[in-house]
């Protein structure tokens, strides 16, 4: 029944109406209980994507598209963006609630601590082609911590979770930095303890052994900040790919790697590489309109990248603070000629002025913004990915975590709508005809 109301839906299948509870979350719409449906009836639902379908219940992120409104644990992101940390963010996503000032700095302590990786993975590394894309090496690295850590992969020992769960937010920017290294031919930096989280990061990507790396600290709080808003987004592809890994009581490290496979693809977490390439397409300022003549044409299956998002109908909550964060890191670096970002700064007037594009709430998202400052501090697009699985990695633990504590999870098992052939007989093979 409904934690509301006590309602109760009805569902009319071939005129016999069944009722089906009706659910209520503490914001957010109420949802159909369709559990039984199949028992009932004899019928699933058909919901390609699963979009309009609840695969779980979770207390850890929530999202009002149309209202333009991203909450961790309840806090909206522009206030932890702007007032917090990444780890701070950590901790909220894993526990629930902001740390104290003496929980934040053991849980910093701790991870600070991990950030060392088994020297063996040094050799791991070597396997890989040095052209080998900086992604797939993640997915193979992540996978194989599981190998190294025998000590944390009991997913029925609270104890062995919390480790495993320290270790990968402690070890992802190292394999990140180590993937990074590997693809430019530079020896691995280690980790130092008297860093914060993302300077630590940061120098583990840009400094060279023959001289001293000073982190900018404008930078380092930048890049802090794209991390938190990439921390958790609610039941996208790839978390629901840890949660459905993981609901076969696979070991975390494999159940995080295989989120990590599923961010790869372009429609997930590649689309700020999209936004990049794009903007390199258009090349100058001037052959703008062109392009967005081409984006307004229904026959022209161009299409602007970085604009509009599949959940937010409104501006993307995230993009307005990478916006800022954007003109930041520009400012610091004192970049003003580059053509890149002077095409997109006047896509970004464009998009906000223009007619069409308000109307239809094609605002700059996320990826648009994210794309440029990555670029600015000089990442290379390889590596535009696997900063998305970095800060993205808390977020599937805290879901992974809460899958493997609620008492009502099954495996996953989706259903389907048949379409082949109806049952037939073997014909031997001399007797088929062709």
């Amino acid at each position: 029944m409904d934690a509301k109301s006590g309602t109760a839906g009805t569902i009319t299948v071939d005129g016999k109406s069944v009722d089906m509870p009706v659910k209520g979350g503490s914001i957010g719409p109420q949802v159909v209980d369709i559990s039984k449906l199949y028992a009932q009836t004899g019928m699933f639902t058909y919901d390609p994507g699963f979009t309009s379908t609840a695969a779980c219940e979770s207390k850890i992120t929530y999202i009002d598209g149309d209202e333009g409104i991203l909450l961790y644990r309840g806090y909206p992101i522009e206030q932890l963006a702007e007032q917090g940390d990444f780890l701070e963010t950590c901790y909220l996503l894993l526990y629930g609630e902001l740390p104290t000032a003496a929980q934040k700095a053991d849980f910093d302590y701790r991870v600070t601590r991990h950030t060392m990786v088994h020297d063996q993975m040094h050799r791991f590394f070597q396997g890989f082609r040095r052209d080998a894309h900086p992604m797939a090496v993640m997915v193979a690295s992540v996978g194989a911590l599981s190998a190294f850590y025998h000590d944390s992969t009991d997913i029925s020992d609270p104890q062995q979770r919390m480790i495993a769960s320290m270790r990968m937010i402690a070890k992802m920017p190292t394999l990140a930095a180590m993937a990074y290294k590997y693809s430019v031919g530079q020896p691995f930096v280690y980790p130092k303890n008297d860093l914060d989280y993302t300077a630590n990061f940061l120098r583990m990507c840009f400094a060279v052994p023959c001289e001293e790396y000073k982190v900018n600290p404008v930078l380092a709080r930048a890049l802090d900040r794209i991390f938190i808003l990439h921390a958790d987004h609610e039941q996208n592809a790839s978390t629901s790919t840890v949660r459905l890994a993981g609901s076969s009581g696979a070991n975390p490290f494999a159940c995080i790697a295989a989120g990590i496979a599923c961010l790869w693809g372009p429609a997930h977490g590649g689309a700020n590489e999209a936004a990049l390439k794009m903007l390199e397409e258009i090349g100058t300022p001037d052959r703008i309109p062109q392009f967005i003549a081409r984006a307004k044409d229904k026959n022209d299956p161009f299409r602007l990248m970085g604009f509009g998002h599949r959940v937010y109908k409104n501006y993307d909550p995230r993009a307005k603070i990478m916006q800022k964060t954007t003109h930041d890191v520009l400012a610091e670096l004192g970049i003003k000629d580059d053509p890149l970002l002077d095409v997109a700064l006047e896509l970004e007037r464009i998009a906000l002025s223009d007619e069409y594009f308000v109307e239809k709430k094609l605002y700059p998202n996320i990826d648009f913004y994210s794309g440029i400052t990555l670029k600015a501090m000089g990442f290379p697009t390889s590596m535009f990915t696997v900063l998305f699985a970095l800060a993205r990695t808390v977020g599937w633990i805290a879901q992974w975590k809460e899958m493997i504590e609620d008492p009502s999870q099954k495996i996953g098992r989706p259903r389907q709508l048949y379409t082949g052939e109806p049952k037939r007989d073997y014909i031997p093979v001399a007797q088929r005809r062709a």
